[in-house]
């Protein structure tokens, strides 16, 4: 008789379930399906039967399962689930991978150093670098990744199961889990995914009894139908329809004589029908702790040591800790594990060399259950001195483990301890969640010693709470601390500081000041300098979340400080911590001073190996050069070093920037497919800050091409992601973004008023942004509709702020309006040529300028207006910002120059409306009557009377067939691309 069925038995609609997904997986539809069921249903051999589809269908196999010796292990079932897959030999190009590879490397020690820790976010990080892995490894033939024992992985893991749920719909990867039928949080992520669409669960049932004569047939094997009556009541009394229960009891009640082969004679395995004994037994095996006890009974005291040892350690133990409490010689060891009785219990672990797993973890239990209490403490202990000598210092998933054991052996000082020292391993690993778990058990196990090593506890913890985002607890267990005593006053410090920068970084506000107040009086008035400098540091990054006129004064005075300290300590990180804070302050009125502050941050991070520092600096520094000549090399050597270490946040930030740079040079398309990217991974990951800039950088980007549905679209999504809510943000989206688009729409009237509003919320809240059009584009307005006297505008154009070269463009140009006005053509002449000159990487802003300075330079008669203003409307013809080239082509007919016909905007009109006949002048109305514009705001768009667009809207409502100028507008907002 087979101990197992070679076939999966009554699961035909949940195989079929598999067989979709794995197909749909293989075309490049991911997706998750979890497997539900109590222990014993067949869960694993379900995920066994899909692997071996997913291995005849040529699929990528990556299987791992959760931790099942001691407590949870950090990503214990990620790392089996990679590592298989580098064991299996798949070829990968892990180039590929970009900045994720280094990210990985917490997993995968094989592929290097692992990645710079990040500033929050880091776990949302690895799961994406796993999520582009499996992606990576599919590619073109799919993907399986198999997770067993979800109820016993960690949180972290678990985190990573949730966000590749989430997030598997365009990838080649099926995800697979199993979990046991009990409350667990696997088991709450499972519906709850359910419940948002993005996975399937399939509840796997017992058997009913035609199942199990199905399966009893299969095991025999016989024709199901043949199956005797008493066996199926006998084996349905004991099992409830288990398969697992049932094959072990039906192969107890074979060994044991209870079922026999036909007419051949009991113990013969050769024929081909089964009946029950003659006559019945007495006593029959009711459950299946029974089955195991006799089976363990036979197998003599050596094996019966050893399988309980084996139990002890876990669902899967190493051969090398069994043998240092067995006393066993290699050979008779070995013996025993692959002898036919134990080989029936117990099996090679197919992941882990000179491992061994139990069948099943019901084997496991019902040996433990064979155990008194007094036993299991005596071999608990046992095993836990083994692990310590075979493991010296208890490396990775052992220091826990042996926590655990010592629990059981009843120490439970020993066990605090090493509860403690693997939480604040875990908290090492960036694996806070579980370091959580991890304290909180040493915390209550240490309630008897010393105050100083309860402290200890408390204050990892402490840590651990903050890193996992859980700040209101940890601010309260900081009270606990300070009541537990055993630390001084400036560690108790050292802590409210840590706490008020993890709040900062999740973004809690200025209320995160209270913890800063604690540890200052905490430390009291003759602290010591290197104390009160990490608190000064923290403080400066918050006061410039808190609104009014001298905050950045007030942080520039505290990073001063904690820089000079930080330097002469020295503390290397709160030195580059503090000195980047102030490049990024002094930028407005010393951008020489800033720069040097970000070479100096940069300085001290290559001097003390601080790599992460280092990039964030290059980051900063690569902003300056982008804001004073317009060189993008620096951000891009940003984004690289960002991408070989791992430092995916900063690669971001890098790319952020570059993204406005470009789009600040006109090359739309680029920018466009750069913030495409940057903000698909950046919601992903919820790094919040990214987002919003991303969004900005979008809405600029949209203004920029005078297209202002997609510039509200991203402000709409901006606002959905509470970035109003950060007024430094407020410059820029008034006076880069909608100012622009007012512009080139030909609205000076609305252009003035947003660039006011720019100036308003940064008079309110000064703002470390720049470009907001203070130092440029409000110069050249001013200066154009004669609003802004010579002595004003000198004024303005004279502070340090007003040398970024895209805002000195449009101020040059605004100097030569004034000096044209005045009389002074030579100096007109030459600030527009310094116009040219520093606008040369930026098309857009460059022609624009030109267009206004050319309607001044017509009037005032200076300059070469008509060469300006051809060149302008050729740009933004081709551009296809028709108000501007329409108000160039008007201005260029008022000067009595020629002026040709453009007709080629009839390529770019939807084929509807050029069958319906319209011009290329009309199709320029019905974009503008998508605003709701009247006749005269269009006429003054595109330069007509107000009578030749009533003509134009009484001809569209003719071609396009509609009964009046409401429908038309409808029509036009759905069908014509807005102006």
């Amino acid at each position: 008789m087979r101990n197992r069925s070679s076939t999966v038995v009554g699961r035909d609609q949940e195989l079929r379930t598999v067989e979709n997904a794995l197909t749909a997986a293989a075309s490049g539809w991911g997706g998750a399906v979890f497997l539900v069921g109590e222990s014993g249903i067949g869960k694993s051999r379900l995920a066994a039967a899909a692997a071996d589809q997913a291995f005849q269908a040529d699929m990528v196999l990556m299987r791992g399962r959760g931790s099942a010796i001691g407590p949870m292990v950090p990503f214990r079932s990620l790392t089996e689930a990679l590592l298989s897959l580098l064991r299996a030999g798949e070829p990968l190009d892990i180039a590929a991978l970009g900045p994720y590879r280094p990210v990985l490397a917490r997993l995968i020690p094989d592929w290097g150093t692992p990645a710079a820790q990040q500033e929050g976010g880091s776990l949302v990080i690895l799961a994406e670098a796993v999520l582009r892995l499996t992606g990576l490894a599919g590619k073109g033939r799919g993907c399986l990744v198999s997770l067993d024992d979800l109820q016993d992985a960690d949180a972290e893991s678990l985190a990573v199961v949730e966000y590749l749920t989430d997030n598997l719909d365009r990838q080649p990867t099926l995800l697979l889990g199993a979990i046991r039928n009990e409350p667990c949080p696997a088991l709450d992520l499972a519906r709850s995914a359910a419940r948002r669409g993005t996975a399937v669960v399939v509840e796997l049932d017992r058997l009913d009894r035609t199942g199990l004569r199905n399966l009893v047939g299969a095991c025999l094997p016989m024709p199901a139908a043949d199956v005797p009556k008493q066996a199926v009541d006998l084996l349905w009394a004991g099992s409830a329809g288990n398969p697992f229960l049932i094959e072990e009891l039906l192969g107890g009640i074979v060994d044991g004589g209870l079922l026999v082969p036909a007419g051949t004679g009991a113990g013969s395995d050769t024929g081909t029908t089964w009946r029950m004994a003659d006559p019945p037994p007495e006593d029959v095996p009711a459950t299946f702790a029974r089955t195991v006890a006799r089976r363990i009974e036979a197998l003599g005291p050596a094996v019966q040591q050893l399988l309980s040892v084996a139990a002890v350690v876990g669902r899967r133990f190493p051969i090398a800790v069994a043998q240092a409490v067995t006393g066993l010689p290699d050979r008779e060891l070995l013996s025993h594990l692959h002898g036919e009785p134990v080989a029936q219990l117990v099996q090679p672990d197919d992941q882990l060399p000179d491992w061994y797993t139990f069948q099943h973890q019901l084997i496991r239990e019902a040996l433990l259950t064979l155990l008194t209490p007094a036993e299991r403490a005596r071999l608990a202990e046992q095993v836990a001195d083994a692990l310590e000598a075979v493991y010296l210092g208890l490396p990775g998933e052992w220091c826990q483990t042996a926590a655990t054991l010592r629990l059981e052996a009843g120490n439970t000082t020993v066990a605090g301890r090493l509860f403690a020292e693997a939480g604040h391993r875990a908290i090492t690993h960036g694996a806070a969640g579980s370091a959580v778990g991890l304290l909180d058990r040493a915390w209550d196990l240490l309630a008897g010693d010393e105050a100083a090593e309860r402290a200890d506890t408390l204050e990892h913890l402490v840590y651990a709470l903050a890193e996992a985002g859980l700040v209101e607890r940890a601010a309260a267990s900081v009270g606990t601390l300070d009541q537990v005593g055993g630390l001084d006053p400036r560690r108790r410090a050292r802590l409210h500081t840590r706490l008020a920068w993890a709040a900062q970084v999740a973004g809690s506000g200025p209320g995160n000041l209270a913890q800063i107040t604690s540890a200052r009086t905490l430390l009291g008035p003759d602290a010591d300098e290197a104390d009160t400098a990490q608190i000064d540091v923290v403080e400066a990054h918050i006061v410039l979340d808190v609104p009014g006129s001298g905050q950045i004064e007030k942080a520039e005075a505290l990073a001063r400080r904690a820089a000079e300290v930080a330097d002469r300590v020295p503390l290397p990180a709160v030195a580059c911590q503090a000195w980047q804070l102030l490049g990024t302050l002094l930028r407005s009125k010393d951008p020489a001073g800033a720069t040097a502050c970000l070479e100096r941050a940069r300085s001290t991070a290559v001097r003390h190996d601080l790599p992460i520092w280092e990039i964030h600096a290059l980051v900063r520094l690569g902003n300056d050069d982008a804001l004073r000549d317009g060189y993008l090399d620096r951000l891009e050597q940003a984004r690289t070093q960002a991408t070989l270490v791992g430092a995916v946040t900063a690669r971001y930030q890098a790319e952020q920037s570059i993204a406005l740079y470009t789009a600040l040079a006109g090359d739309f398309a680029a920018a466009e497919t750069l913030t495409d990217q940057v903000l698909a991974a950046a919601s992903r990951l919820k790094l919040v800050e990214c987002v919003h800039y991303v969004l900005m950088v979008r809405a600029i980007l949209a203004g920029h091409r005078g297209r202002r549905r997609e510039m509200d679209e991203a402000l709409s999504a901006f606002r959905r992601w509470e970035g109003e809510a950060q007024p430094l943000y407020a410059p820029r989206v008034h006076g880069l973004a909608k100012a622009f688009c007012a512009l080139l729409e030909e609205n000076r009237p609305r252009a003035l008023e947003e660039q006011a509003l720019a100036l308003r919320a940064e008079d309110t809240t000064p703002t470390v942004f720049h470009l907001g059009g203070r130092y440029g584009v409000h110069l050249l307005l001013g200066a154009v509709t004669g609003t802004m006297t010579r002595d004003e505008f000198d004024t303005v154009a004279s502070s340090p702020a007003a040398g970024f070269r895209w805002d000195r463009m449009f101020a040059q140009f605004g100097r030569a309006v004034l000096a044209g006005r005045a009389g002074a053509v030579a100096e007109a002449d030459a600030a527009l040529a310094d116009a040219l000159t520093a606008g040369a990487p930026y098309a857009m802003g460059r022609h624009l300028g030109l267009r206004l300075a050319a309607e001044c330079a017509v009037t005032d008669r200076w300059g070469n207006p008509v060469e300006w203003l051809r060149a302008a409307e050729d740009y933004f013809h081709s551009a296809d910002i028709p108000a501007v080239a329409s108000a160039c082509r008007a201005l260029l007919r008022n000067s009595g120059a020629r002026v040709g016909q453009r007709r080629t905007g009839l390529s770019a009109m939807p084929s509807a409306l050029r069958s319906a006949g319209l011009t290329v002048r009309e199709y320029e109305v019905l974009r503008l009557l998508a605003d709701r514009l009247g006749n005269r705001e269009i006429a003054n768009r595109l330069h007509l009377s107000p009578r030749t667009v009533e003509k134009h809207v009484s001809s569209l409502i003719t071609k396009t067939g509609l009964p009046n100028r409401i429908a038309l507008s409808e029509y036009a907002v759905t069908t014509a691309d807005p102006a």
